[in-house]
């Protein structure tokens, strides 16, 4: 399923910031960073850390690229749940999404929120080193080092809490950014407050490590992948940007080696499903379709870099977003006919027949394979998208609403369902919809105009809807005034 991200700008308390964020919506010229004080904090209790995270991940989906891809939604979620099912001290669920960067990184802030950059996959050699990357970022988590780093601030009086957030913010989706910011402030509190400390780094390392050998994965990987990065210094005028996070001093190297060898070397099969992602961050995020397909064509040819199956299917895709049909074709039915029941290869060939005008045959295609999955995010929201695409509005309803009902807080759930009602000429519905959409950015105000709108196409009669919609349009402006003082 292939979906243009959203982006949207949020937030003016983050203008100051003007590197991250283009241009706010006009709604938004109340929005504040959570109030914590300015330049103390006794304590960050959980409950205050969930809802710190909270807003950042509504900031971060307004003012990041922030990918909308079911399959590599669906790959990272399965990766990092298994992760954080062999972790301890986790204290609230963890949530993992992507973001489109090519560089080197990944990052985690307050309540469990995990961003990966597309770049991180398709720079890694394997699943166990993919995977230490996201370990060492859930133990940065459990164990608390952002808070921890803001308790240790209490008594610095040159940079305020909202701003060491705003400067955490910027540098983890945006390295470069973050080191603007110091440079214009050039002061060591903002330092501390932009990269891990080394004994965070330690504690993150070691904890890291101990999570990704009980998930299963070879606990080697963590040295191997630092040694890569370790690398990529040396040759580089500029470094990862993990590392402008992360730092990298050469004892670290050596004593990830050395921990390495509490454990036994772990030898695993090569994983299609990672080899599939990584084609496929390759061939829609990482190159343009063009060079996406001179990539792949010359790894065929070389046959020395991973799994057939996966570079022909990122050679499928790159085909495919260069409508070339005819060629794409052969190579997606091929390999949906070796494995009919990967995801990944339904997701594609979904794409072909839509491409194809064939969308009626793909709501065909997909009917019973829903029927089988009826939860899995990957045949429901492909199967939806080609309904909308046949015009069989009714059908994307159905499974939306239903799939919503399971993942209310699905973002490409709730845009597609928006589409559905707008074409459907269901203004009401539609505005409703939409103000929902606004909600997972923080645009409250915006979402309340929206519910305005749709009490407009109310009909008189309906006055339980009247009713429900001017609830709504209250609850909004109050959360608005709740974010203000959170």
């Amino acid at each position: 399923m292939q979906l243009k991200s959203v982006f949207i700008t949020l937030f003016s308390a983050f203008l100051t910031f003007s590197i991250l964020i283009s241009e706010p919506l006009k709604a938004q010229t109340s929005f504040k960073l959570p109030d914590l004080g300015t330049s103390a904090l006794q304590a960050l209790p959980l409950e205050k850390e969930q809802a710190i995270g909270a807003v950042m991940m509504m900031q971060i989906r307004g003012s990041s690229p922030v990918v909308s891809d079911p399959v590599l939604d669906e790959y990272l979620t399965t990766i990092g749940r298994k992760l954080v099912a062999s972790a301890s001290d986790v204290r609230f669920p963890f949530s993992f999404f992507w973001i489109n960067n090519p560089e080197i990184n990944a990052f985690a802030f307050y309540g469990g929120h995990v961003g990966v950059h597309t770049g991180l996959i398709a720079q890694s050699d394997n699943e166990s080193q993919f995977a230490s990357v996201l370990g060492h970022e859930i133990a940065h988590v459990t164990q608390r080092h952002l808070a921890r780093r803001i308790q240790q601030q209490q008594d610095n009086s040159a940079l305020t809490i909202a701003g060491m957030i705003a400067g955490i913010l910027a540098t983890v989706v945006s390295p470069d950014a973050g080191l603007a910011i110091i440079s214009a402030n050039q002061t060591q509190a903002a330092f501390s407050q932009l990269t891990h400390s080394r004994s965070a780094e330690q504690e993150a390392d070691r904890i890291g490590m101990q999570t990704l050998n009980n998930a299963g994965f070879d606990p080697y990987a963590s040295s191997e992948f630092l040694t890569k990065l370790a690398a990529q210094i040396r040759y580089k005028y500029k470094p990862p940007a993990f590392l402008l996070t992360h730092p990298l001093p050469e004892s670290r190297v050596s004593d990830v080696r050395l921990r390495a060898q509490q454990f036994d070397k772990r030898q695993l099969p090569d994983s299609l499903n990672f080899n599939l992602a990584k084609s496929r961050a390759i061939a829609r995020y990482q190159y343009e379709p063009v060079a996406a397909e001179n990539l792949f064509r010359k790894l065929l040819r070389e046959n020395s870099f991973y799994n057939t199956a996966a570079l022909n299917y990122g050679l499928g895709i790159s085909l495919l977003d260069q409508k070339k049909l005819a060629t794409a074709a052969p190579i997606l039915n091929e390999l949906l006919a070796s494995d009919p029941k990967n995801l990944f290869y339904i997701d594609t060939y979904t794409d072909l027949l839509i491409a194809q005008e064939k969308a009626a045959d793909a709501v065909k295609y997909l009917a019973p394979l829903h029927q089988n999955r009826p939860n899995n995010q990957v045949i429901t929201l492909n199967y939806a998208n080609a309904a909308i695409e046949a015009k069989q509005y009714d059908v994307a309803e159905r499974i939306l609403k239903s799939f919503l009902l399971e993942k209310p807080n699905h973002n490409l759930g709730k845009q597609l369902i928006t589409d559905t009602f707008k074409k459907q000429d269901n203004l009401a519905a539609y505005h409703e919809a939409n103000a929902d959409v606004y909600v997972q950015y923080g645009a409250y105000l915006k979402a309340a105009d929206e519910v305005q709108k749709a009490l407009n196409f109310v009909k008189p009669e309906e006055l339980n809807k009247q009713q429900r919609l001017k609830a709504l349009l209250t609850q909004y402006r109050q959360m608005q005034k709740e974010l203000a003082r959170l």
